[in-house]
């Protein structure tokens, strides 16, 4: 066989032989040189997380429990690494950890640390990872390690973005149960006599709030086989064309439902708002106060009702 004769085409062959990493690299192989870090030091770290504020006070059954989410995380990061994704925080790696990461920012938050101070939790994950970072590639040239060290700072601050965003939906998600709990609470009915329940209405109405006084009241009215039901907005300071149509639907739920409705204690200005609104109000029996849309309740119902007169005695 003829030889080959040397020429520019040793220069190819041996530029094809040069490992990538020696060369710089195609974009994103930084990315990968983290990834193959992240899965050769993947114990290592876990064992430093694992003392970590972040860890140490979330996994408080065993260290071993703390070791086995810091493998989680370092395993979904790894992957993110793998996808070249490290800035994006919808990367699919993440989705592994995200419950994960939801429950150990909601625990510190409920242990009453702020956000920011979650936030510098989760920063304070970095420093040993970089360390072993630097100590792994000690022999590559420094603007590799640089770029491998940039690529893990932006991994990293990817994840604590992942991790916050995730324990403030958790948080809202809670907020938004309590809320709703206390709007329950906030909305009482109240048994006036056999077969009259009453709901009296303190604060601002909005939409969500009817919605909780229609349900609640609704219930009340099947529970309770009550005939009538009072709407006493005495407490409500103002009422909008959403909350006025709320009430209204509430009014014909309790109707179809075989009982009557009687809206009391609309104020000078909520009946202004009503007519400037051009809502129609003419099926809807409506009484001064809670006093007087009692008081028809209970002659409607057919009770004697007898007041009492100065000293005691009966008036009749």
């Amino acid at each position: 066989m003829p030889g080959r004769v040397p020429g520019a085409g040793d220069d190819d062959q041996e530029k094809k032989q040069v490992p990538q990493h020696e060369t710089g690299g195609a974009p994103g192989a930084p990315a990968h040189e983290v990834r193959d870090f992240l899965r050769r030091r993947s114990e290592q770290i876990a064992q430093r997380w694992a003392d970590e504020p972040l860890f140490r006070t979330v996994f408080t059954v065993s260290r071993e429990e703390a070791v086995e989410a810091g493998r989680a995380v370092v395993d979904a990061l790894a992957r993110v690494a793998d996808s070249r994704r490290v800035e994006d925080p919808d990367a699919a790696g993440f989705s592994a950890v995200r419950e994960q990461l939801a429950r150990m920012g909601a625990a510190r938050s409920r242990a009453g640390l702020s956000a920011a101070q979650v936030s510098s939790e989760l920063a304070a994950l970095l420093p040993p990872v970089d360390r072993l970072l630097v100590a792994d590639l000690e022999r590559e040239r420094p603007e590799r390690l640089r770029e491998c060290s940039t690529a893990l700072t932006v991994l990293m601050g990817t994840l604590r973005l992942v991790a916050m965003q995730t324990a403030l939906s958790e948080i809202q998600a809670l907020t938004d149960r309590q809320r709703l709990q206390l709007l329950e609470v906030a909305t009482p009915v109240i048994k006036l006599w056999d077969g009259i329940v009453a709901v009296p209405l303190i604060g601002t109405l909005d939409s969500a709030r009817s919605q909780v006084v229609m349900e609640t009241l609704l219930n009340a009215v099947v529970d309770q086989h009550a005939r009538f039901a009072i709407l006493d907005i005495t407490g409500v300071p103002t009422v909008d064309s959403l909350v006025a149509q709320h009430l209204m639907q509430t009014v014909d739920a309790v109707r179809l439902l075989g009982a009557e409705c009687v809206v009391s204690g609309i104020r000078p200005a909520i009946a202004q708002t009503i007519v400037h609104l051009g809502l129609d109000l003419g099926t809807v029996k409506t009484r001064a106060g809670l006093a007087d849309a009692l008081g028809h309740c209970l002659d409607e119902l057919g009770a004697n009702i007898v007041a009492a007169a100065p000293g005691g005695a009966d008036r009749r």
